[in-house]
């Protein structure tokens, strides 16, 4: 279980980094406005989101804002608990904390979501990929180590399929 210290220490520089990229991006790039980085494949591109993950349920803020709270509010009780015990669940609480609160910062105060990572990935049905953020990126590796985790005992042994490694019984 990650020290209250641990969680802050991961959780201000992520969600300061992801706010002073949004300031930048929104003071430097016109709405709409890129700039090339890697050509064909990366570019800063200044793009809003009212929705959720891909523009999905655009117009549905508050929606957002009150599921984020009930989020925050259980992780925070499922910390508290132990529940983050091994490094991968406890390394996906600290990134999904600042991507929740940065994201939840920006629909405060802007009434929407701030985007600007734009990759240039031929997905088949994703071209271009989506553009997002850094507490979007924060929000991505989370799941991914709450699935790594998930592989895992709380001692940080494999399990087999995710079956607990200890006998039932």
């Amino acid at each position: 279980m990650p020290s209250p210290w641990v969680l802050l220490g991961t959780f201000a520089p992520l969600y300061a980094l992801d706010q002073w990229s949004k300031i930048v991006v929104v003071a430097n790039l016109s709405l709409g406005e890129s700039h090339v980085v890697v050509p064909g494949f990366f570019e800063l591109w200044h793009s809003v989101n009212h929705g959720a993950a891909f523009g999905m349920f655009q117009g549905a803020g508050a929606f957002f804002l009150a599921l984020a709270a009930v989020a925050v509010v259980v992780l925070v009780v499922l910390w508290r608990r132990g529940a983050f015990a091994d490094r991968w669940t406890a390394a996906g609480l600290c990134l999904l904390l600042p991507g929740i609160l940065g994201n939840v910062t920006d629909r405060i105060v802007r009434g929407h979501v701030v985007d600007f990572l734009s990759f240039d990935l031929h997905f088949p049905g994703a071209h271009p990929f989506a553009t997002f953020n850094v507490a979007d990126s924060c929000i991505c590796v989370a799941v991914g180590c709450f699935l790594i985790g998930s592989f895992f005992d709380a001692k940080g042994r494999k399990t087999e399929a995710g079956a607990p490694s200890q006998p039932r019984g």
